[in-house]
């Protein structure tokens, strides 16, 4: 039994360090400039079995403040072995990607944000 819970937990921390490897991979390819990164970036959250990628930038009418503007967010449901993306709407909810509502491995979330096909993410 102790076996299969360190072998569980490897394969978890495997899997989150695949996620963190195409995650800052993408981060590489997308992020503004550096001279630029004080008024607009990108970056990402790992929370439980969801990513969340999101923009950095001063608020318009108090630029002291920062604020992390959601942009995307993909769920892991462990029981299908797929990932649930969404967008999130002028609403301010997340709603599923109609277009791909999920996929099977991160990196095909990576790519369904950075091409933005149907200008969800991005606007």
């Amino acid at each position: 039994m102790h076996k299969q819970c360190n072998n569980k937990m490897a394969i978890e921390t495997l899997h989150t360090l695949e996620i963190i490897e195409v995650l800052e991979n993408f981060l590489e390819r997308k992020r503004p400039k550096e001279e630029f990164r004080d008024k607009v970036d990108i970056s990402y959250h790992l929370d439980k079995q969801s990513v969340m990628i999101y923009e950095i930038r001063p608020r318009w009418n108090n630029p002291e403040e920062i604020m992390e503007l959601p942009i995307a967010k993909a769920t892991f449901v462990i029981a299908k072995d797929i990932w649930k993306v969404y967008w999130r709407q002028s609403d301010q909810k997340w709603h599923s990607y109609t277009p791909e509502p999920t996929v099977d491995h991160i990196q095909e979330f990576v790519s369904l944000v950075e091409q933005d096909e149907y200008y969800c993410f991005w606007g």
